[in-house]
This record gives C-alpha cells, sequence and structure tokens, in this order.
C-alpha cells in the first residue's frame, strides 16, 4: 500500500474518572494498482496550472474527523454519525477518483465514470457533511435530545487533498523537507472571531477563557426540521508532496491546558507582558510544537502515540483525536512550496462554499 495513516483517541486524563469520548474518527483507503504500476512507472496529472506525474498505481482516501459538543448528552451521538455518514457517502467518490481514467494502464473500457474535478470533490464533501447534518437533527427529532458535533472531513486523491470543516477541528499539512506546518482551517469559533477583528492577541487567543465557544456545528435542537435543514460548509483544495504529513485533529490537542483562565487572567492584568506570555507559550500546544512532534516522529504511529501524550502532558482537558497521513510515492516537495496555509490564502483560493436553505 502506498498511502499510510495511523490514528489515535483519547478521552484526556481530566476527564477520565467520570467522562466519555465524544470524539469520532473515520477513514477508509482505496488502493488500486496494475501492471506498470508495480514497477513505479508514473503517469501525468493536470491541476490547474501544475504539470506533474503521479505514481501509476494510485490510493485514495477519505476522512473523517467529529469532536461531538460538551454540555449536550448526544454529543457522542452526534459525532458517531457525522463520520460514518461522511465517509459512507465519500468513499464512492475517492474510488471513482482514483479508477476514472483506465487508460492509464492501458485498458480499453469504454464505461467508465468521468473524472470529477477538484470542484466537484469539494461539492460532493459539502453533500456528504450536510446530509450528516439533517441525519444528526432527525436523530434529535427522534430522540429528543439536542446534538452538536464539529467536523472535518475529506478525499486524498491524484495528489491533492480536496476537504471541508464545521466547527473548531482542525487539519495542518506538514512538510519534512521544509520543516513547515500549514494550518489548512480556520476556526468557527469566538475567539478565533475576536482575534481577527484584533480584539485580542494570538497568545490571549491560547488561554481565552471563552476558547471553547463555537459559532457553527452540525446538528441542532428536536424541534427543528430534518428536511429542510443545512449548514454552511467551508472548503479548500491543496496539492501533497511526497514529504507531507497530513494531520486531522480535534481541539483536544491545542485546548489541553487546565490552567488557561488563570493564565489567562495573568497575562491580562501584567498589561502582556512578553514574561507572561513567554510562560504562556510554553504551558499551551502551539502549531510550532505540533511540527516539531511530528516531524520528529521517525513513523506516523510513533507522531499520533506523542501527541497524545502531549496533550495528557498539557493537561489532558478534552478529549483528544488525531488522524495522519501520508504517501511517499507523491512528487517530491519543489523548491518553493505554494501557499497552503489557510491564513495565507486569499478567499478566492479558499473556495469557501456556502450551501443555502432548500
Amino acid at each position: 500500500m502506498t498511502m499510510r495513516y495511523a490514528t489515535n483517541y483519547d478521552i484526556g486524563d481530566r476527564k477520565r474518572p467520570t467522562g466519555i469520548n465524544e470524539d469520532s474518527v473515520a477513514l477508509s483507503v482505496f488502493e488500486q494498482g496494475h501492471r506498470e504500476g508495480y514497477r513505479g512507472q508514473t503517469r501525468p496529472v493536470e491541476t490547474g496550472e501544475d504539470h506533474r506525474t503521479i505514481p501509476a498505481n494510485r490510493s485514495a482516501a477519505v476522512f473523517a474527523l467529529a469532536d461531538g459538543a460538551g454540555g449536550h448528552e448526544a454529543g457522542d451521538v452526534a459525532s458517531y454519525i457525522a463520520t460514518t455518514i461522511v465517509c459512507e457517502q465519500l468513499a464512492q467518490v475517492a474510488v471513482r477518483a482514483a479508477r476514472a481514467d483506465p487508460t492509464d494502464f492501458d485498458v480499453d473500457i469504454e464505461r467508465t465514470p468521468s473524472v470529477p474535478d477538484a470542484a466537484a470533490l469539494r461539492g460532493a464533501i459539502e453533500d456528504a457533511i450536510n446530509a450528516a447534518h439533517r441525519a444528526i437533527i432527525a436523530n434529535a427529532a427522534e430522540s429528543g435530545v439536542g446534538a452538536y458535533t464539529t467536523v472535518v472531513a475529506g478525499i486524498v486523491a491524484d495528489g491533492q487533498v480536496h476537504y471541508g470543516w464545521v466547527g473548531d477541528s482542525r487539519a495542518y499539512v506538514l512538510n519534512r523537507d521544509h520543516e513547515t506546518i500549514a494550518r489548512l482551517t480556520k476556526d468557527h469559533a469566538f475567539v478565533e472571531e475576536l482575534h481577527e477583528m484584533g480584539e485580542i492577541d494570538a497568545v490571549e487567543a491560547h488561554v481565552h477563557p471563552r476558547g471553547n465557544e463555537i459559532t457553527r456545528a452540525l446538528g441542532g435542537t428536536p424541534e427543528e426540521d430534518p428536511e429542510t435543514a443545512a449548514i454552511s460548509v467551508e472548503t479548500s483544495s491543496v496539492p501533497l508532496y511526497a514529504a507531507d504529513r497530513l494531520l486531522v485533529t480535534s481541539d483536544g490537542l491545542i485546548d489541553a491546558q487546565t490552567d488557561a483562565p488563570d493564565l489567562y487572567d495573568r497575562y491580562v492584568d501584567s498589561d502582556r507582558a512578553e514574561e507572561v506570555a513567554t510562560e504562556i507559550r510554553d504551558a499551551v500546544v502551539t502549531d510550532e510544537e505540533i511540527r516539531d512532534v511530528v516531524l520528529d516522529a521517525d513513523s506516523l504511529e510513533t507522531a499520533a502515540a506523542a501527541l497524545g501524550a502531549l496533550t495528557n502532558d498539557r493537561g489532558g482537558k478534552d478529549n483528544f483525536s488525531a488522524l495522519l497521513v501520508a504517501d511517499e510515492t507523491l512528487p517530491e516537495t519543489p523548491d518553493e512550496l505554494p501557499v497552503r496555509d489557510i491564513d495565507e490564502k486569499s478567499v478566492e483560493d479558499r473556495e469557501t462554499q456556502i450551501v443555502p436553505e432548500e
């Protein structure tokens, strides 16, 4: 198999005595190898202005990670529904993306599906997330219990990851050649909005008392109509390379610090002194630390385990889940990486998709 992956999930040290794990992770990999693919031959692929070659054998994957909202009795149910429905709907799309052109394998078959482009794959992700959204609301109507969850979902195919998200679970891509980490998602969260408006700085964002409040989630109350429900899904696509590690994680990794409120008060009371800022950066889990943990690991499994250990070491305040994916048969990293960080991409680059109410 050319594509490799590892997962890890944990209830979190602070919740371990009485809590439950409301996170869910799902992944499905499709591998197709034939003739030249087994001998290391390549085939051309075009993605916009990017003309590359990739292995003649093909891997495709779909993934979904969801974090059930705490404080709601059915958060674990919501995350389970989200990951299973999304992967169920996207699996056939990923297979179609991988097998749509049999001529690469020197096979003449007239009836094959059309090759889905990036926009079509992002549209499929939107549809799958909305199907999960409606299913969670339908379950809430039947059970009488409201349920909410975040989700990050995507398709890895033809040297790209196409993804969509709702809430504050995150996706990153890390590159070993350039030793970089790029954040692919922007939190749908109250603190993210404050930071974007310039009302708080990056240090405050790490430890803000309202850091657990999200502004968008799948699911709803028993009173909502599952037939007409729709959720805004933000989507994008970025290229992947052999030295990349795709990381999808719940906010349990980022928000592990149990002393955050006290640190926040100390920072504000000190008039945002650099000494306290340094203490906060050392206490929380930063993107730079995530980069170092993943890139220093000798395998995806080791990296996933190390991230879980890091989460509990910093307090283990919440459930933690993570998924890592890599495919070292992809093209080599270019000397100059394309823009992949969400903070550097324009709105047009991000291919934001808003789903109107039906």
